[in-house]
């Protein structure tokens, strides 16, 4: 990427609203350049991506899906297939994000269209195996001038409000508020995850900070996402692990902007969890040759 990360993640938003412009054959083939790169998540689950240009099926197949149908004039999709794992949907988000931060850099638009495409069009045209999920699609374009009928529908969607860093991030427990002299050089990456997009913006990561390791943990929100009444009828994907995956791929390539080296390990620590919706997912370790 050309531009710094922390500058694409500042200014990436939820695009949905696009001029009638094809993308350019040049920029579509750095794109699917930057695409073919991204094949195993940090958890070693196999992903696959595609740049497709949008069809009048496609658009058709997004207005029954909640918000996806005011996408207006798609220029084309970012289809992602993920195949098994332990840890794969976390895997997609990592590498999605990866993918939509290269979009970004390539001045395109893009919006997250989460749920379940594993049976859609779009699973057919990327040749999705029976093995292979697809949680998620990607919209892009160039950014037209940011209308009313957007600004009203972004704050709506809670786009523009995010949770304050004292209900994210704690120092050795939950309940206590990581201290502002405790963050140091992390301080940057913390406000870059607290700025990751999510699935209706709930936000479900939390951090714990305990020396030199920083534990990631999935805060579901109840009755949201797979485990609500449409999403069991509807056989939607667990769009919060995404979410998880999304904020663990803004930590690290900030860290890694900052040449702050680490890596990610399992090693759940033995600390007492708030509820029975708070999940370990990993943790980023300061030095990676410490052992999971």
């Amino acid at each position: 990427m050309n531009s710094p990360v922390t500058e694409l993640i500042r200014r990436r938003f939820s695009c949905r609203r696009h001029p009638e412009r094809p993308i350019q054959a040049e920029t579509k083939q750095k794109l699917q350049a930057c695409l073919n790169e991204l094949k195993v998540g940090p958890f070693g689950a196999e992903v696959r991506f595609l740049l497709l240009s949008a069809t009048e099926q496609d658009r058709q197949e997004l207005k029954g899906v909640g918000t996806y149908g005011v996408i207006k004039n798609a220029a084309g999709f970012i289809v992602g297939a993920v195949g098994p794992g332990q840890k794969n949907l976390e895997d997609f988000g990592y590498l999605m994000e990866r993918a939509i931060l290269s979009a970004t850099d390539l001045d395109l638009g893009t919006c997250w269209l989460g749920g379940s495409f594993t049976k859609s069009s779009f699973a057919k045209r990327i040749g999705a195996t029976a093995a292979e999920l697809v949680p998620a699609v990607t919209s892009l374009g160039y950014v037209a001038e940011t209308s009313q009928a957007e600004d009203w529908i972004r704050r709506r969607a809670g786009g523009a409000n995010r949770l304050p860093a004292e209900q994210l991030f704690f120092e050795e427990r939950f309940g206590n508020p990581l201290p502002s002299e405790a963050v140091g050089e992390f301080a940057v990456a913390l406000d870059m995850v607290r700025w990751a997009p999510s699935a209706s913006n709930k936000q479900p990561w939390r951090i714990i900070h305990a020396g030199e390791l920083w534990h990631f943990y999935l805060q579901r929100t109840p009755g949201y996402g797979k485990d609500s009444l449409i999403g069991k009828l509807l056989g939607v994907a667990d769009v919060q692990r995404v979410d998880l995956g999304i904020a663990m791929c803004h930590f690290e390539l900030t860290m890694q902007e900052l040449g702050v080296p680490g890596g990610w390990i399992i090693r759940e620590p033995a600390l007492t969890k708030p509820d029975t919706h708070t999940e370990y997912v990993a943790s980023w370790a300061a030095d990676p040759a410490l052992p999971g």
